[in-house]
């Protein structure tokens, strides 16, 4: 009988934009990779649970429960986790400042890394235009949104039955888009200028589920992704090197050029469960 293999450990992760409480949240891939994972801080940026969905319809099998009680696990046995609401779990916003079990709540935080950098970190919702102004086209979007993560799990079913890997039409859609792709860079621009004002060397978000780690005029942006299309987090090594994986299988690691990279997030290719990718390098 083969052992587990041992947990990957790390300085600290960050994970964001789960949506437990959604058809679309890849729960089962987030707990393999929380099992997998060990950190001295863990931070949860956001969108852990959409309020926003379960207010429309509840939906909330065991494997979203499994999720929910590995973090307090992982709370109760040491890890410092944080929790930074974003807008579909908005309502947790009432309680800044507070804790809940082990779990600290914050509107942002500021993260120094091992090396001696400084990031501010925030789930990135009141840079979007669209949340900030027009929340009635935001939940028009979200819908959209929800519907189209259900044409990719169709699409997947039928890849799955031909032998071909996970792919996200979601993700691809988006990139395919100009506005889309116009929106990401605006909303990386308005995030890098943020923590250019604060003083900081960087910012650490979500939000707009599209995991990047890339120099802005001398601020490094790092976006977490998501667990809805990439599975990707963020993690800092002992060192103080950022670096963002993608989860498909702890028994395989595969590090990508920056290039490469690229290619990959238009292919959003979080292929199966259980297996390691890494996409990014810190880029310092």
């Amino acid at each position: 009988m083969n052992a587990l293999p041992a947990p990957r450990k790390f300085k600290s992760i960050w994970i964001s934009d789960i949506h437990l409480g959604t058809p679309g949240c890849k729960a089962a891939f987030l707990l393999d990779f929380l099992k997998n994972t060990e950190s001295e801080k863990l931070y949860l940026v956001g969108d852990i649970i959409d309020g926003w969905s379960l207010r429309r319809n509840w939906y909330w099998p065991q494997a979203h429960n499994d999720v929910v009680q590995k973090i307090l696990r992982k709370a109760r046995k040491g890890t410092q986790v944080y929790f930074i609401p974003g807008n579909h779990d908005a309502f947790a916003r009432a309680y800044v400042e507070h804790d809940f079990g082990d779990i600290k709540v914050a509107r942002e935080m500021v993260h120094e890394t091992e090396d001696g950098k400084k990031f501010l970190i925030l789930h990135g919702d009141e840079f979007d235009v669209v949340v900030k102004y027009a929340k009635w086209l935001a939940l028009l979007g979200d819908w959209a949104y929800g519907l189209c993560l259900k044409l990719n799990d169709i699409v997947n079913a039928v890849r799955e039955k031909l032998g071909y890997p996970y792919w996200s039409l979601s993700a691809y859609l988006k990139l395919k888009v100009k506005n889309a792709v116009q929106f990401i860079a605006d909303f990386e621009n308005a995030l890098a200028d943020v923590a250019r004002d604060k003083g900081v060397d960087g910012v650490i978000c979500g939000h707009i589920h599209h995991p990047e780690i890339r120099d802005i005029d001398g601020i490094l942006y790092c976006n977490d992704g998501d667990w809805v299309e990439s599975c990707s987090a963020l993690v800092e090594h002992h060192d103080g090197r950022l670096e963002i994986l993608h989860w498909v299988s702890p028994t395989f690691q595969k590090i990508t050029s920056s290039k490469e990279q690229e290619k990959e997030c238009v292919a959003s290719s979080s292929l199966t469960l259980g297996r390691l990718k890494s996409m990014v390098s810190s880029g310092r």
